[in-house]
């Protein structure tokens, strides 16, 4: 007969079996590889190294990037600006294109930023997934590192964050972030803006990243006809063609003779349109005229109002319609400016002016 003991109040016989020992865990096993991550540093150094600026301290592995901003600037304001690229991801992720969904996530964000004449200087990323592909997250890092450089600023830092059961296999997110500069003299904050000034329209590369709800929307229920023509290339080109990257041929318009005195404000056309993005800075008091005759639909954006039966007034606050950038100047500017623009290689036109506005509604397509 066993012997018995208690302990703690309860009895427990001798010949109770001992719990087997748990089996050892470990972070790969539940789901994050660190010798993957290390793996994908090493990859993507050489691709990051070649957007670094003369003023970055350091290189990547630190827990802070360094820049050194000393002897550049006078009175130099910051300007900072972060931004996604929306459900165009989604797109991106099903098509397996991810080599240019990076640029798009620099556009978004510097393209911003350069609208107060800020020069963009530095660059933090944020990937975060599932399960870490690395051959995916070179692609899209590589892209991202390909957008510094043809915006000229440095991809300093970032975060690389594999979360198990947070996404999907084979989905992953993306954020940026940007810091630029700009001379305090020389900062467009839409204080110049006066009525008669011309508004002077710049092409975009296609929707940027801006409307992909409706977009996938429509694509799908057209049957995904990714290789129907539009405009001499294939619509599934078209969507996915990366944000125009407009900073570099700005700056030189801007540090031109005359040339920040010329620009009275600048807008981004991103979410919300050509009715509500330009009105953003322009000041209280004054409203905007727009041509319609001017907004010619690119190939690509007149497909999608003809499938998807989009009427005229929500494509204009949805998308960019072919106006990627906006610029504002005074009515005696304009013609110069055009040249410049035209040596600089930026598709332009006139779109419409600044008019006094007694309150109501500022912005009039007509």
């Amino acid at each position: 007969m066993p012997t018995s003991f208690a302990t703690a109040g309860a009895a427990v016989t001798a010949s109770t079996p001992t719990p087997a020992a748990p089996t050892p865990l470990t972070y790969r096993d539940a789901g994050v590889d660190i010798d993957a991550g290390n793996e994908l540093v090493e990859r993507i150094k050489p691709l990051v190294k070649r957007s670094f600026r003369p003023e970055v301290m350091g290189g990547l592995g630190g827990f802070g990037a360094l820049f050194d901003l000393s002897g550049k600037y006078r009175e130099p304001v910051l300007v900072s600006g972060t931004d996604g690229v929306g459900t165009k991801l989604k797109l991106a992720q099903q098509l397996g294109r991810h080599d240019t969904i990076g640029i798009d996530l620099v556009g978004m964000c510097v393209n911003d930023v350069l609208v107060q004449g800020a020069e963009p200087l530095f660059f933090l990323d944020y990937f975060a997934t599932g399960k870490l592909d690395i051959e995916t997250t070179v692609a899209v890092v590589g892209g991202i590192a390909r957008g510094c450089e043809m915006a000229g600023c440095a991809l300093i830092g970032g975060e690389t964050a594999e979360m198990p059961d947070m996404y999907p296999a084979g989905e992953y997110d993306l954020a940026g972030f940007t810091v630029g500069a700009v001379e305090k003299s020389q900062l467009l904050d839409g204080s110049k803006v006066q009525a008669g000034d011309v508004l002077i329209g710049i092409a975009s590369s296609g929707p940027h990243s801006n409307g992909y709800s409706l977009i996938r929307r429509i694509y799908d229920r057209a049957g995904r006809p990714g290789d129907v023509d539009v405009g001499g290339e294939k619509l599934i080109d078209a969507l996915m063609a990366p944000t125009a990257l407009y900073v570099k041929p700005i700056l030189e318009l801007l540090r031109g003779d005359e040339g920040t005195h010329r620009i009275h404000a600048m807008a981004h056309i991103t979410g919300g349109g050509i009715t509500e993005n330009i009105i953003r800075v322009i000041p209280d008091g004054l409203g905007l005229e727009i041509a319609a005759s001017a907004i010619v639909l690119p190939p690509v954006f007149d497909w999608l109002q003809r499938e998807g039966a989009v009427p005229r007034d929500e494509m204009w606050r949805t998308f960019n319609c072919g106006v990627g950038f906006v610029l504002v100047v005074a009515a005696a500017d304009v013609a110069a400016t055009g040249i410049e623009l035209d040596r600089l290689g930026l598709a332009h036109r006139p779109i419409g002016e600044v008019v006094p506005s007694a309150g109501g509604e500022r912005v009039h397509i007509g």
